[in-house]
C-alpha cells in the first residue's frame, strides 16, 4: 500500500447530499492532476458493506469479490482482477481496508500519492471511515436546500409515502435537512480533518473555494490546470435541468427563485428555515428570533407532521440497513451499470456545444 505520513499524502473524501455539487467538486480535483481519474463511486460503506456483512471472514471477501470483479467500480478501476482479488483475499479485514487497497493500487498504476473519491452516502458513515482510515479528510459540500430541493423533486430521486406523493418537493427537502445535519453532526466528530464548501462559492467564485480547498488538503490545485480538463462536470453538467443548459442559460444558483411559487416557497422555507438561517442562506420570510422563518406560523398540518415523521423515518432506514440482516438485501443496481452510463454527459445523454463548457454543474 501507498504509505501516508502527512495531509498531503492523505485520502479525499466528497460527501454531501445528492444534488449538492458533489460530482463537480470531485471532477475539480481530478482535474487538477494530482488524483487518479476514477470517474464513479466506490460505493463500499453504503453498499458493499451492507450487502456482504464482515470484510474478516474470509468467505464473505470470497463473495465480496465474485461479485465487485463484475461491476462497473472493477472495469473502470483498471486493475487486474485475478491480482487485486488475491491481495483482498490474503491481506484485507475491514472496508476502510479493502477501499484502501483498491485505490492505493489504482493510484499507484497511474504515479500518485494519494486518491479522493466521491460518493454523497458516504457522508453517512464517516465516522466509521474515521476510525477504518485515520488520516482520511472529508470536504462535505453544501448547497441551499431549496435548490436541492427544485432538483430532486425535478428527477423524482426522493420517494415519499404514498399518501405524500403530491408533497415530493417538500419530502425532497426534508431528505436534504437530515442529511446535512447528519453530516455536520458527524463532522464535528471528526474535527479538523472536516470541512465545509459552500456550492455556491464554488459554482460562482471557483478560485477562491479551491484555495480553500487546497489549503485544507495540503495540495496546490493549480486552477489554471483544472480549467484546461475536460473531465465529467467539467465539460458537460451532471444537471436535472438539461433543457436549461441546451438553451444556453444555465444558471444553478438561486434557481429556486424562478422555478417555485411563493406559496410553494413559503411551505418550504417553513419546513427547514432554521437550517437554512443557520448555514447563512437568506430567507424570503423574516426571521424570528429562534432562527425560523414567519412561514413556519402557516406550515400546513401535514407538513408539519412530515416534518416530524421523515427524518425519523430515515434514521430508522439507515439503522435497519447497517444494523442489521435486512442490509443483505440492499439494491445493488449502481455496481452494474452499463459501460455506456459515462459520468460528463447530460441527463439527456446529449452532447453540449462547446461555448457552453464552464466550470459549473447541477
Amino acid at each position: 500500500m501507498i504509505m501516508t505520513t502527512s495531509r498531503d499524502r492523505a485520502p479525499v473524501f466528497v460527501v454531501g447530499s445528492a444534488r449538492s455539487g458533489n460530482t463537480l467538486l470531485y471532477h475539480l480535483l481530478l482535474a487538477s492532476a494530482r488524483f487518479p481519474v476514477y470517474r464513479t463511486e466506490p460505493a463500499v460503506f453504503d453498499l458493499l458493506v451492507p450487502r456482504f456483512g464482515d470484510f474478516g471472514e474470509l468467505e464473505r471477501r470470497r463473495a465480496l469479490m465474485g461479485c465487485w470483479v463484475r461491476t462497473k467500480q472493477f472495469r473502470r478501476s483498471g486493475l487486474n482482477a485475478e491480482a487485486i482479488t488475491d491481495k483482498v483475499l490474503a491481506s484485507v479485514n475491514t472496508a476502510g481496508e479493502f477501499l484502501r487497497t483498491v485505490m492505493d493500487d489504482i493510484a499507484r498504476a497511474g504515479g500518485f500519492r494519494r486518491w479522493a473519491v466521491w460518493g454523497p452516502d458516504n457522508l453517512l458513515y464517516m465516522p466509521a471511515i474515521k476510525r477504518q482510515i485515520p488520516n482520511a479528510l472529508f470536504i462535505h459540500v453544501i448547497r441551499d436546500g431549496r435548490d436541492v430541493a427544485c432538483a430532486l423533486n425535478r428527477k423524482e430521486f426522493i420517494r415519499p409515502f404514498p399518501w405524500d406523493r403530491k408533497h415530493r418537493l417538500y419530502v425532497s427537502a426534508l431528505h436534504w435537512m437530515w442529511k446535512v445535519q447528519t453530516g455536520r453532526r458527524y463532522g464535528a466528530e471528526v474535527g479538523t480533518d472536516y470541512m465545509e464548501l459552500s456550492f455556491e462559492d464554488l459554482a460562482l467564485h471557483p478560485e477562491k473555494a479551491l484555495a480553500k480547498v487546497s489549503a485544507f488538503i495540503g495540495e496546490d490545485l493549480d486552477y489554471d490546470v483544472i480549467r484546461s480538463g475536460k473531465i465529467g462536470t467539467l465539460d458537460v453538467p451532471n444537471t436535472s435541468f438539461g433543457e436549461e443548459w441546451q438553451a444556453g442559460s444555465f444558471s444553478p444558483v438561486g434557481r429556486w427563485q424562478r422555478q417555485l411559487s411563493n406559496c410553494e416557497i413559503s411551505q418550504l422555507e417553513g419546513l427547514i428555515s432554521g437550517l437554512l438561517a443557520e448555514l447563512g442562506y437568506p430567507l424570503s420570510a423574516p426571521v424570528s428570533a429562534s432562527g425560523a422563518g414567519a412561514a413556519k406560523a402557516t406550515l400546513s398540518l401535514r407538513l408539519r407532521a412530515a416534518r416530524a415523521l421523515y427524518p425519523r423515518f430515515y434514521r430508522l432506514k439507515e439503522w435497519l440497513k447497517v444494523e442489521t440482516p435486512m442490509g443483505r438485501f440492499v439494491n445493488m443496481n449502481r455496481l452494474h451499470l452499463d459501460e455506456s452510463d459515462e459520468l460528463g454527459r447530460n441527463e439527456e445523454g446529449a452532447k453540449a456545444p462547446a461555448s457552453h463548457r464552464v466550470v459549473t454543474a447541477v
